[in-house]
């Protein structure tokens, strides 16, 4: 059954099993898999994710399956992060014509600018799956199709997107700068900053990661192990040092005004420490900076 992973996803929605790692399929139609059950608590919303290049859970469009258990309802759906506020998502037509997930609860849930292509009802008997959509059964053949459908119509998204110059997929800053924001989130434990700081979760999920602000969303927002103190840590991405540090500071402004942490602290995020970053550290000493590396190697493919 070539949808056997969302059966496995139904039944572990229903267990405290956080882990994802060799359980799905990291790849389907060549597009990269997301799965979530939650950071540390189990979420309300599990999701998978389909993502195309460019594309993250966290800033992006993608189809995407919601499982709202509480309801029992699953939604497999024309995903819109809720992070970062994507621009052009999808396509007006789809968008037009779709409903949002809001307009199918009372109760305000995550997850609700994302537009609704199916709902299923899951049924679990003796450790079955089973699936019933506008009150009446239907096959996984059928869901499959389903599904095939959506992502040929995110493909052919993508494809406009990809096509017009100014889109920030076609320039790859967008790919290159999301995915280190990415990488840093998801391997939070082996990093240096997994040792010292936690991230920030609500509900089972990290709210840590493009942290809303009135000012703009913090790339990342952590807290002290010990201390319990803010840190704010920014990529140093398509900007200059200036702008960095500027941006940065301003961001612990906002949290120690309206978080109430008079000891906040910033981290810069770097791939080159440069003359202009030095200086400014000097006057700011609550402002630490790391460099990351990128190591790429090739290998000739062989059957």
């Amino acid at each position: 059954m070539q949808i056997k992973f969302l059966d496995d996803f139904i039944l572990q929605s229903h267990t405290d099993n956080l882990k994802t790692k060799g359980l799905y399929p990291e790849q389907l139609f060549d597009l990269k898999v997301k799965v979530s059950f939650g950071q540390g608590n189990t979420a309300q919303i599990p999701w998978i994710s389909i993502l195309g290049p460019g594309m993250s859970t966290s800033n992006g469009y993608y189809p995407v399956y919601l499982y709202y258990k509480e309801q029992n309802i699953l939604v497999l759906a024309y995903g819109i992060s809720e992070t970062v506020e994507y621009e052009d998502p999808w396509s007006f037509e789809i968008l037009s014509k779709s409903t949002k997930a809001s307009d199918l609860f009372e109760k305000k849930l995550r997850y609700r600018d994302s537009y609704i292509y199916k709902t299923y009802m899951p049924q679990i008997i003796e450790n079955e799956v089973t699936y019933a959509s506008m009150d009446k059964s239907i096959n996984k053949d059928e869901m499959y199709e389903d599904l095939v459908s959506l992502v040929e119509t995110y493909k052919n998204c993508l494809d406009i997107e990809v096509k017009d110059e100014s889109s920030s997929i076609s320039k790859g800053l967008f790919y290159m700068e999301q995915q280190l924001e990415d990488f840093i989130i998801e391997n939070w434990d082996e990093t240096e900053f997994g040792k010292k700081y936690d991230l920030i979760k609500e509900e089972g999920e990290i709210i840590s990661q493009q942290y809303r602000t009135d000012i703009g969303p913090i790339d990342i927002l952590a807290k002290d192990k010990i201390t319990g103190d803010y840190v704010v840590i920014e990529l140093k991405k398509n900007q200059t040092s200036d702008d960095t540090v500027g941006q940065i500071a301003r961001y612990m402004g906002w949290i120690q005004e309206h978080l109430n942490n008079q000891n906040v602290r910033g981290v810069i995020v770097c791939g080159k420490y440069d003359e202009r970053l030095n200086y400014a550290q000097k006057m700011i000493p609550n402002i630490e900076v790391f460099l990351y590396e990128v190591n790429f190697s090739l290998r000739e493919y062989k059957k």
